[in-house]
C-alpha cells in the first residue's frame, strides 16, 4: 500500500546523485541501463513512454490462458534465493482460497494489464503487482488513503489525471489507473538507472525513501542494490510478494497451488454513451447485472456516470452489439430520470443536492445556471435515480453502509457518535477506548482523512461486564500550576468538550488560573 510523498518530490531526479548502482550484480537480473534523461520532475513523471507494438504478436496469439502470456513477459531474476521471497512464497502456497478470489477479481482485468505491459515492454511480472497492492480489489481502501487496483493515494493519482470528485473516483478507473501506474513505474525504473526492483521499492515507500537508503549505504561501503537497503518493513516485504507470486504463477503445480485459468481474450469493450446515464439503465441495456457495470466501472461513486464526462462505460465484450443497438434506440433524456422541484424559502442548491444525493456542480448543469443564486418559486430540474438507492449495492454509499452495519466480535456493541467541531480520530479513539486504525476502517475511512462536523461514525466499543456499571460523582476539582484542560481530561478519563460543557462560565479565557474551580463528573469505576 501506497506511503508516496507528493509526486513533485519523490520524482526529485535533478541532482539525485544516483551514479550507478554497482551493488546489484550478484543479485538483480541484468537490465538495459536507461540513458539519463534530463528533464524537468513534472515532466519526467507524467509523460507517456513510448508505444512500441509487441515484438512477439504470434507467440501471444497462441495463449489460451493468460498467465502463460504473462509469464512469456517475464523479464525479472525470479530464481534468485532469499528467506525473505521463501516466506512470502510459504503464504501464498498455504492459502489457496487467497489465490482463487485473486484470479475471480482479476478475470475482468488481466488481459487489459497484461496489453499494456506488452505494449509498454516492461516486464511481465509487473501484471501481478495488483495482487500485492489489492487483489484485485477495485473497491480496495488503504490505512494510507490510498486506492483502486493499483493503490494510488489522492496527491499521486491527481498528479497523474486521475480526477476525484463526488461522482467518480480515478484511482479506481482500471484502464485510467492501469495507465497511469504502468507511467509512473516506468519513470520510476529509468530514475534508478533500469533496476526494477529499486522502482518498485519506491512505488510502495516513495522515491526520496530509497534514494536515501542508497546514500547512506554508500557512505558505508555496502552494496546499494535492494536486497541491501535498510528500507520499511512494509517495503522490504513488497518485492518479495511480487517475486514470490511470479514464481508461483509460472509453476504453480511445482508448488503444490493452483491458479485458475484467466481466457487470453478482452473482457470487455469500451462504449461511448454519449452522456449521462442512470447505471442501473445501463446495465439493463446491456443485460447484465448491476453488480457487473459496477464492477467494472469502479470509478464511479454514485448511481449514474460524471455528469461532465467522460461519457464511457466498460461493458462485457460479448454485450457490446446488444447495448450500443438499445442504447441507440433510448432518447438522450431519457438516459438518466428527471424530476421538477420548487424551490422553497431557505433552500440553496447544497440543500437541494443533498437531499437528491447530487451535487450543486449538477444542478447548476441540468439548469443552465450560471451563478448559485436560486429564488423561492423557482423550478429546477433533479437528475434522480431510477430504483432506490439500495439497489445501487456497489455505489459509495452502500458500501459505506455495509461497512458499518459489517458484524464485530460479539463482545462488542455498536453505537454512532457524530462528530464535533475540532474533534480528531486519536481523540475520539481514546474517549471510546478503540485503536484509531479500527475507528478509521469501520468507517471505510483512512487515519488521515479529513472529519467533518455533523458527520456520523460508527464505534463498536467492548462491552461493561454487568459489574463494571457506571457510577457518576460530581467531583469539584481545584485547578494546580501547569494544569491545562487536556491535562485534566487525561487525569480524569473524561473529554476536554466535556470539562467545557460543565463549566462554560469559568472555561472562556485562553488559560487556567491556578486555585480556579472547575466541576467535573466522573465515572469512579474506571
Amino acid at each position: 500500500m501506497h506511503r508516496f510523498t507528493h509526486l513533485l518530490i519523490i520524482l526529485g531526479l535533478a541532482g539525485s546523485g544516483l551514479a550507478g548502482l554497482s551493488g546489484c550484480a550478484a543479485t538483480q537480473t541484468s537490465q538495459p541501463q536507461a540513458t539519463p534523461v534530463k528533464k524537468s520532475d513534472k515532466q519526467l513523471s507524467l509523460e507517456h513512454p513510448e508505444q512500441q507494438a509487441p515484438q512477439q504478436l504470434s507467440a501471444i496469439a497462441t495463449h489460451d490462458n493468460v498467465w502463460d502470456r504473462i509469464v512469456d513477459a517475464y523479464r525479472l531474476n525470479i530464481d534468485i534465493e532469499n528467506p525473505r521471497i521463501t516466506s512470502q512464497l510459504n503464504w501464498y502456497k498455504s492459502h489457496q482460497s487467497y489465490m482463487n478470489r485473486m484470479a475471480d477479481r482479476g478475470v475482468r482485468y488481466l488481459h487489459f494489464i497484461a496489453e499494456q505491459i506488452e505494449v509498454r515492454e516492461i516486464p511481465g511480472e509487473i501484471a501481478l503487482l495488483p495482487i500485492v497492492e489489492s487483489a484485485f480489489d477495485p473497491f480496495a481502501y488503504s490505512h494510507g488513503r490510498a486506492s483502486g487496483v493499483w493503490q494510488f493515494i489522492p496527491a499521486t493519482g491527481r498528479d497523474f489525471g486521475l480526477q476525484q470528485d463526488w461522482w467518480h473516483d480515478g484511482r479506481r478507473d482500471i484502464r485510467a489507473s492501469t495507465e497511469a501506474a504502468l507511467r509512473y513505474l516506468h519513470a520510476l525504473q529509468r530514475e534508478f538507472k533500469g533496476d526494477w526492483l529499486l522502482a518498485l521499492a519506491a512505488y510502495n515507500s516513495g522515491a526520496g525513501t530509497v534514494r536515501k537508503a542508497i546514500r547512506k549505504n554508500r557512505k558505508q561501503g555496502k552494496p546499494t542494490d535492494f536486497w541491501s537497503l535498510s528500507l520499511p518493513r512494509e517495503t522490504r516485504a513488497y518485492v518479495p510478494k511480487l517475486i514470490a507470486l511470479a514464481k508461483l504463477v509460472r509453476d504453480a503445480e511445482q508448488y503444490g497451488i493452483s491458479v485458475k485459468p484467466v481466457a487470453n481474450e478482452p473482457y470487455f469493450a469500451v462504449v461511448d454513451t454519449g452522456g449521462q446515464i442512470d447505471l442501473s439503465q445501463a446495465a439493463e441495456l446491456a443485460d447484465t447485472d448491476l453488480e457487473e457495470i459496477y464492477k467494472l466501472n469502479p470509478e464511479y461513486n454514485r448511481w449514474a456516470t460524471h455528469p461532465q464526462g467522460p461519457h464511457e462505460l466498460l461493458i462485457p465484450v460479448d454485450k457490446k452489439a446488444v447495448f450500443e443497438q438499445q442504447l441507440a434506440a433510448l432518447p438522450a433524456n431519457s438516459r438518466v430520470k428527471w424530476q421538477r422541484y420548487k424551490v422553497r424559502p431557505g433552500d440553496n442548491l447544497l440543500t437541494i443536492a443533498r437531499r437528491f444525493h447530487t451535487t450543486p456542480s449538477a444542478l447548476k448543469q441540468s439548469n443552465n445556471l450560471r451563478g448559485s443564486v436560486i429564488r423561492a418559486g423557482d423550478q429546477l430540474l433533479i437528475p434522480s435515480a431510477f430504483k432506490g438507492q439500495q439497489a445501487y449495492s456497489h455505489s459509495a454509499p452502500q458500501r459505506l453502509a455495509r461497512l458499518k452495519n459489517a458484524r464485530q466480535p460479539s463482545n462488542t456493541q455498536k453505537s454512532e457518535y457524530s462528530v464535533r467541531s475540532g474533534d480528531s480520530f486519536w481523540q475520539i479513539a481514546r474517549n471510546h477506548d478503540v485503536k484509531v486504525s479500527e475507528l478509521a476502517r469501520w468507517n471505510g475511512m483512512a487515519p488521515g482523512d479529513p472529519l467533518k462536523a455533523g458527520q456520523k461514525l460508527v464505534i463498536w466499543s467492548k462491552k461493561a461486564k454487568p459489574s463494571q456499571r457506571e457510577i457518576i460523582r460530581k467531583v469539584n476539582y481545584k485547578v494546580r500550576n501547569g494544569d491545562s484542560l487536556a491535562r485534566i481530561a487525561q487525569k480524569f478519563g473524561v473529554r476536554v468538550s466535556d470539562i467545557r460543557r460543565w463549566n462554560s462560565t469559568k472555561t472562556n479565557n485562553k488559560y487556567l488560573q491556578p486555585g480556579q474551580r472547575l466541576t467535573l463528573y466522573i465515572d469512579v469505576t474506571r
